[in-house]
């Protein structure tokens, strides 16, 4: 009996750390990458969205801020994420749980 216990807490506390461990993972941006996202946006004029709360890597973005879909010019590790563009940064977003996971200037 007390071994299914230990083993239960032993899963839960290796659940729990890989669960804490994949919230902290940050994407690796080059330069060069950042650049070409930041080009997109004046390029193509998109207009910025006005979030009333501060943003930054780890924020939760309201649900009545649109999410927009990441072009595939930004490159395939980029489109499982949304991005929004504010306060002439690009935020790019977690779609599942509407979480920041990178910002680029």
């Amino acid at each position: 009996m007390k071994r299914a216990v230990f083993a239960g807490v032993t899963a839960l506390a290796l659940l729990t750390a890989g669960q804490a461990l994949a919230e902290t993972v940050t994407l690796q941006i080059a330069p060069e990458q950042r650049a070409r996202i930041k080009e997109y946006v004046v390029k193509e004029r998109v207009k910025p969205v006005v979030v009333k709360e501060r943003v930054s890597v780890g924020a939760t973005l309201p649900s009545d801020v649109e999410l927009s879909a990441v072009p595939e010019t930004w490159g395939p590790g980029f489109r499982r994420y949304r991005y929004v563009y504010s306060d002439n940064h690009v935020y790019l977003v977690e779609p599942s749980d509407r979480r920041v996971v990178e910002v680029i200037d």
